[in-house]
């Protein structure tokens, strides 16, 4: 791997619990929901919202946009249609917050020591910076869908962000903790490694290995970086 000059890596479910987070946002706000089931039906319309730009239905839009509107319609299934713009716009927020897994922190500054990192994520560059900062993430850059004006797995978020490092395919490698964002970078001539988060849908509910080939497969970060470090 010592040909490898960057890390792209997936944010949402990889590098933060979006589920436990956005739970323990409804539960601060005192919403009478479960707030497990909130999180996951407000995700469960992200890649339907997503496609419909992929297929050419629709220009793209930031995913705060998305996320926006799908909240909007997930509030009816919980009784919350009565929630204030002003509460809507709010809560939209969380995910500009989410909290990262334990190893992420310690497990980029370990990495950052060798590659140049960037998030590689369908979250616009707002919603990164914001993250980072609340997590206390260094990103070399903030790259992904807003740069490429689409969403991954299209080839084109891939191939935008190598060519903002003016980097070659091979040389750059994609970090995440799903399968098929891993295969579609492979597609694009990325090096890959997988980031096992059996956690991430709930207990027991997430990648426990990869069912794609991959460069590399790891515990977490920290165990990436000493893969890395060989």
């Amino acid at each position: 791997m010592s040909d490898i000059r960057a890390l792209f890596f997936d944010v949402f479910g990889t590098l933060v619990d979006w589920r436990g987070s956005i739970a323990r946002e409804v539960r601060r706000l005192g919403l009478s929901v479960d707030g497990e089931a909130f999180a996951d039906a407000w995700r469960n319309e992200y890649q339907p919202a997503m496609e419909r730009i992929r297929a050419g239905g629709r220009g793209y839009v930031k995913l705060d946009v998305l996320h926006r509107e799908n909240l909007d319609r997930i509030l009816p299934r919980f009784g919350l249609e009565s929630m204030s713009e002003a509460e809507r716009e709010a809560l939209n927020l969380v995910w500009h917050r989410l909290d990262a897994w334990p190893d992420v922190v310690e497990g980029l500054k370990q990495l950052r020591k060798q590659f140049l990192l960037a998030p590689m994520s369908n979250g616009n560059i707002a919603l990164m910076a914001d993250m980072a900062r609340h997590n206390g993430f260094h990103w070399d850059a903030i790259l992904g869908s807003e740069i490429a004006r689409d969403y991954k797995p299209k080839p084109e978020v891939y191939l935008a962000g190598c060519a903002a490092f003016d980097l070659a395919p091979e040389a750059c490698m994609m970090v995440a903790a799903h399968s098929s964002d891993l295969a579609a970078a492979a597609a694009c001539g990325l090096k890959t490694a997988h980031i096992a988060r059996p956690d991430e849908h709930g207990p027991g509910k997430g990648e426990t290995a990869p069912d794609v080939p991959v460069d590399h497969a790891a515990r977490d970060l920290l165990h990436l970086a000493e893969h890395l470090s060989a």
